[in-house]
């Protein structure tokens, strides 16, 4: 292949400008702002995990609480009619006794639920500190999670205005090099590698290795317009600046 001398030098042009794009491409994705979020993020799935666990649990209790309630208001409804009834007139021995052993199993009864719902109490009061505890996780992750959310855009919007600016730098220097030549270099940077350096003295600019002597003083005797490539990388070589 041969290729005007003029064209080929912008090849290493090309390849600074394709090299930084590249740089660019792997900042953006390894900004030290995208591993803090996904962290961030954790902690507010955590946290919220932890929330919606200690609202179940308040929840259920808060049931617990109205039901033992019910209950006690129950007991003390009952015991308040066999009183009525015990202090009434007509009542019989036999059911004076049948009514006081009623109280006396009724006052039981409202102990055993005045002491269940005193501890279903003091639960709660608990899981509240909880509910407290966890709102307040919930919302200092999320507000690290909006903080760095705009670090990593601002990162994000410079790199990509640089990578705008260099994306407009390779589309001028595309469009001035014969295609044929174009598509060699794109052959070559396909293969992940770069595809054009300088020759300097006795080394390739692409792959920055010594090249043989034999191999150089056939590149020398090239023609100026002839394309070369290197015998350790496969980049075109760029001969002259």
């Amino acid at each position: 292949m041969k290729a005007d001398p003029t064209a080929q030098a912008k090849l290493v042009t090309l390849a600074e400008v394709d090299a930084e794009i590249g740089r660019l491409t792997h900042r953006r994705s390894t900004l030290p702002e995208l591993a803090q979020l996904t962290e961030a993020e954790q902690r507010v799935r955590t946290a919220r995990d932890a929330q919606v666990r200690a609202e179940t649990r308040a929840g259920d209790l808060d049931r617990d609480i109205a039901r033992l309630e019910r209950d006690i208001d129950g007991v003390r409804a009952r015991t308040a009619r066999d009183q009525q009834l015990l202090a009434g007139s007509g009542v019989g021995a036999k059911q004076a006794t049948e009514l006081q052993h009623e109280l006396e199993t009724l006052a039981r009864r409202q102990g055993v639920l005045e002491d269940e719902q005193l501890g279903v109490m003091e639960e709660r009061e608990a899981v509240g500190v909880e509910l407290d505890h966890t709102g307040g996780e919930v919302t200092e992750a999320e507000a690290a999670v909006t903080e760095l959310t705009g670090r990593r855009e601002s990162a994000e919007a410079d790199i990509d205005a640089s990578r705008a600016g260099r994306d407009r730098a390779r589309a001028e220097l595309v469009a001035a090099l014969p295609e044929d030549l174009l598509a060699d270099y794109e052959r070559i940077r396909a293969r992940g590698r770069v595809a054009a350096g300088q020759l300097r003295e006795s080394r390739c600019g692409a792959c920055r290795l010594e090249l043989d002597r034999t191999f150089l003083g056939q590149v020398r005797s090239a023609a100026a317009d002839d394309v070369v490539h290197c015998e350790e990388c496969g980049a075109i070589l760029v001969r002259g600046r």
